[in-house]
């Protein structure tokens, strides 16, 4: 497939077959992402496998908890929108993947939001090109529960930058139409 097709092809996936990622095609995604550009080289990233869906239920359950309570705290919250999805017991914030790969590092890094940001894309990308799916999910970002922060190996300085859920597409949605670039100006 040529690049162009592949963008086409990399949509957000919310349908996943219950079939397992293996391991190893998780890891050789990540050794193809981790090629993405980042400030100075320093490859500030870091990498957590979750490869088990009771695992994964845990902690959606636990980011709607937090996510709730962040909309109790405050009102105008911007994940106001999907408090109602948040409520309902069988939501799962990940689409029942089979998998998922949160990319962290620290918040004092100034531009790992950035780099995290351009190694998502590769990581998608790589994923499609492997016949597999990829959704990046931010409300799995907001795991504020210490215990299972610490069970999953994120240090008490790290913020999760990328919340990735992987597996094998149930089916690949169209891509949604695109606006014309908007160019303010192209200087001579």
């Amino acid at each position: 497939m040529d690049f162009s097709e592949l963008l086409v092809k990399r949509r957000s996936i919310r349908n996943f077959e219950d079939k397992p990622v293996p391991l190893e095609v998780i890891q050789d995604i990540i050794n193809d992402s981790i090629k993405a550009p980042n400030a100075g080289n320093m490859q500030l990233w870091r990498f957590v496998i979750v490869n088990d869906k009771e695992w994964m239920k845990k902690i959606s359950d636990a980011c709607k908890q937090s996510i709730l309570k962040g909309i109790e705290d405050n009102p105008d919250s911007g994940f106001k929108i999907y408090e109602t999805q948040m409520k309902n017991p069988d939501f799962n914030v990940f689409y029942n993947a089979p998998a998922l790969v949160y990319v962290v590092g620290s918040p004092k890094a100034p531009t790992l939001s950035v780099d995290t940001g351009l190694l998502a894309a590769y990581f998608m990308l790589s994923a499609t090109t492997r016949g597999l799916g990829t959704v990046f999910v931010a409300q799995g970002a907001e795991l504020k529960d210490p215990k299972m922060l610490e069970t999953l190996g994120i240090p008490e300085n790290s913020k999760i930058y990328a919340p990735i859920a992987l597996g094998y597409p149930v089916s690949i949605p169209a891509m949604v139409a695109r606006k014309e670039p908007k160019i303010l100006k192209i200087v001579p």
